[in-house]
Order: C-alpha cells, then structure tokens, then sequence
C-alpha cells in the first residue's frame, strides 16, 4: 500500500511539476500545430512542380466557377466543375492521408446533390459550408506549411564558393555601422575606405542574388542602390554630419532593411520552425 502511496505522489509532482512549466512560459510562449512530415513530399526540392500549391489553387477556382454558375443557373457548367471540385477535394486523402478526418466528405456528398437537382441556392449554402471546413485546416496550418516549405533556404549559400552567406551579411553590417561611427567621429577617410569596403561585398553579393533573380537588370545593387551609394560617397566627402546620416539611413533601407524584409524574416521564422526543441531546452529558457 505504502509503494502505491509513493507512486501517486510522485505521478502528482511531475504532473504539477509540468503544469509549472507551462505556466511560467504562458506569456512567451505561441505554440503552432505542426503539418505532417507527408505534406513535404509535395513541395519543393522534392516536388519540383509544387504540386500541392496547384491542388490549393484548383479547390480555389473550382469554388468559384460552382458560385457563379449557380448564380446564373448554369447546369451544364455547374456539373462540369463540380465534378473537377469533387475529384480533386477527395484527392486530399491520398496525399496526406493524416488529414482525412479533416475532411468533410459530408458536405462535399451534400453539394453533389444540390448540384445534381438543381437547388441552386442549397449549392451556395453548401459552399459557405465547405468554405469553413478550408479555412478551419487554413488557420491551423497555412502560416506554418508556407514558412516552412516555402520559405528560401540560405544555409547552403555560399559568396564566391568560400564565405558563407551569413558570415557575409554580418560582415556587410559591420562597414554600414563602420561608416557611421567614423564619420561620427570626423574620421573622414575612415569613413571612405569602409564605404568603398561595402561597395565592393554589395558587388559580391549581387553575384549570388543573379542566381534567383534572373531577370534582365541587375537585382542588386540596383540603379537606384548605385545612386544612393553615390550620394553617400559625395555626403562623406562634403556633407554635414546631418546629410551624412540621411544619405546613409536611405542606402540602408534600400540595401538591407527592404530585402530583409522579404528574405531574412521568412528564412528565420523557417529556421525556428525546423528546429527541433525538447524539455531540456525547453526548462533552460529564461524569459
């Protein structure tokens, strides 16, 4: 009786000692459902024509080709892209069968019905219906699968086959901060030869980022990051403290702050999200 005793007990601390846990973490904590490892197959690198993206994007159209051929009570396409609808929602199945319960074949039977006797208000209904079904697995999912399956990968990237890319932005930051600091301070060819430093890593960076942007001009440093590296230029050489300061503020949004704003949020929140955390990790945390 004693043993059972003890056992409890100890049952009751770990129990409390996890409800502790999660307390003290309540208020830094967001937590996300995680989509099933079988989803990934049907993104990129190992799904090179993203073939659940062009599933979404069909359920997308196929809805509205049935509201608006309903609207007008137009049978014969109605049907018609019913039929494309019901294929391609019972398809969800078998590519990530995990997700079945998630389905509401309900609906999707009632649908077919309403299209099938022509209760063309009933079909709009029935779409209002399904339309909560998408959007419940949406806001459980969608946020999570684009940041993770969709967001660019950098870990790999490499500046002219050596630095990595990480190594290189944070060399970057240093000589924008380098230049203010020296022109802070009057150090006028300080100032210049840190400026001259960034000209050239821009360069060097340009090369890589060609390799995703492929289009005709030149992604970076563009025409308008060229100009705003020459007014820098003529600020440190002649400016006040004032014009140097706006001069670098305006190269610095262009050049960092608006492509982190596309490119490092999303690889980070991707990079947080692959991250395998555990209790350990967990219980070090100090907020």
């Amino acid at each position: 009786m004693m043993r059972w005793s003890v056992f409890i007990v100890i049952q009751c601390l770990i129990i409390l000692m996890l409800i502790g846990v999660f307390y003290s973490h309540q208020n830094h904590m967001i937590l996300l459902k995680e989509p099933p490892t079988s989803l990934s197959q049907w993104y990129k690198p190992q799904n090179k024509r993203q073939v659940w993206l062009h599933t979404m994007f069909r359920l997308r159209r196929e809805t509205l080709a049935i509201e608006i051929y309903a609207l007008s009570k137009d049978d014969k396409n109605l049907r018609k892209w019913m039929e494309k609808l019901s294929k391609d929602y019972r398809e969800i199945k078998e590519m990530v069968p995990e997700w079945e319960a998630r389905l509401d074949l309900a609906v999707i039977n009632e649908l077919q019905a309403n299209v099938n006797d022509k209760r063309y208000e009933e079909v709009i209904q029935s779409l209002l219906e399904l339309d909560k079904n998408c959007e419940a697995c949406h806001t459980d999912f969608r946020t999570v699968t684009a940041s993770l399956y969709r967001a660019p990968d950098f870990s790999n990237i490499k500046i002219d086959g050596s630095t990595s890319l990480k190594l290189h932005m944070r060399t970057m930051s240093k000589q924008v901060n380098q230049i203010k600091i020296a022109y802070m301070d009057g150090k006028q060819d300080t100032a210049l030869t840190a400026y001259r430093q960034l000209e050239k890593e821009m360069n060097r960076l340009g090369d890589t980022c060609s390799t995703c942007h492929k289009d005709s001009s030149q992604s970076y440093p563009n025409d308008l990051m060229i100009s705003a590296m020459s007014d820098l230029e003529q600020s440190l050489k002649t400016g006040t403290i004032k014009d140097q300061g706006k001069a670098l503020g305006t190269l610095a949004v262009m050049v960092c702050a608006d492509c982190h704003g596309t490119h490092r949020l999303a690889y980070d929140v991707k990079e947080l999200l692959g991250k395998s955390e555990n209790w350990r990790e967990l219980l070090k945390h100090n907020f």
